[in-house]
């Protein structure tokens, strides 16, 4: 099976045409048409990530982050974007990245918080294209009855696995259940406003700045539960989407993989 079928196949789920427009989605390095021997599904491509797909016998690392962010001039291995880049390239692995597509798509990134949370999911926060289920974030309701602030905010911990998280300075003990929920994988927090225009009463997304709580605390429950805690969830959703459409192919999620954040 070639490179390009699980490029397809990826593409399928989350198609570059949802990528923002400052982004870099797609295949960063090697050729789509080699044979593809294993798909190391990731967040990050490091040199570590790259070792772990050599071992396993993988030459293609799909990351939901693209290595090539930033326009690249030189690779001298003088940083690791470039280290990460030389290796791959000497081992003949293929780095390919879904970033805002799979963070549009309609299952993508925040339907997956939707799933962990219990959240109905309702339409997009910023819908693309006139497409109510496709586009940046999701709003819709909890299943039940709701949750008072402070079992929200434990659910949110839990479904994550956070050791921590920040909150905005509101009542915890509150006895108004939250039933209406705004979330956002990775940083959202420029989309506060649709959240809250969208009925919201809380918002859970990551990276919100202190100057967001400080202006908001009295509009909307905000709760920052870590980039990483938040798209962690779309390396099996890629790896299942391969699966379901390339039978045969050997797929892994990584195991070396951590957070780069240490909670002390």
């Amino acid at each position: 099976m070639l490179i390009s079928a699980i490029i397809n196949a990826i593409e399928a789920y989350a198609s570059p045409a949802l990528q923002e427009p400052w982004d870099n989605t797609g295949l960063q390095v090697g050729r789509a048409q080699a044979e593809c021997t294993g798909v190391l599904f990731c967040l990050d491509v490091t040199p570590a990530i790259v070792e772990e797909a050599i071992a396993l016998g993988c030459n293609l690392i799909v990351s939901h982050h693209p290595l090539f962010f930033k326009p690249v001039k030189r690779l001298t291995g003088a940083n690791l974007v470039e280290n990460t880049a030389i290796l791959a390239i000497e081992a003949g692995v293929a780095i390919y990245s879904t970033h805002t597509a799979s963070d549009s798509a309609r299952g993508g990134v925040s339907y997956l918080m939707a799933e962990r949370l219990g959240v109905n999911p309702e339409r997009a926060l910023e819908p693309k294209d006139g497409a109510p289920e496709t586009g940046l974030g999701i709003v819709g309701d909890l299943a039940g009855e709701g949750m008072t602030q402070q079992e929200f905010a434990e659910k949110v911990k839990q479904a994550f696995g956070c050791k921590m998280i920040r909150a905005s300075k509101v009542d915890l003990d509150a006895a108004a259940k939250i039933k209406r929920v705004a979330l956002c994988g990775g940083a959202g927090g420029d989309m506060i406003g649709l959240a809250i225009a969208a009925g919201a009463q809380a918002y859970v997304t990551a990276d919100v700045r202190y100057h967001d709580f400080v202006d908001y605390r009295d509009r909307i429950l905000l709760i920052d539960a870590g980039h990483y805690e938040t798209e962690a969830p779309i390396k099996e959703r890629l790896r299942q989407e391969v699966e379901a459409r390339c039978p045969g192919v050997k797929t892994y999620c990584t195991k070396t993989e951590d957070n780069p954040i240490n909670y002390l």
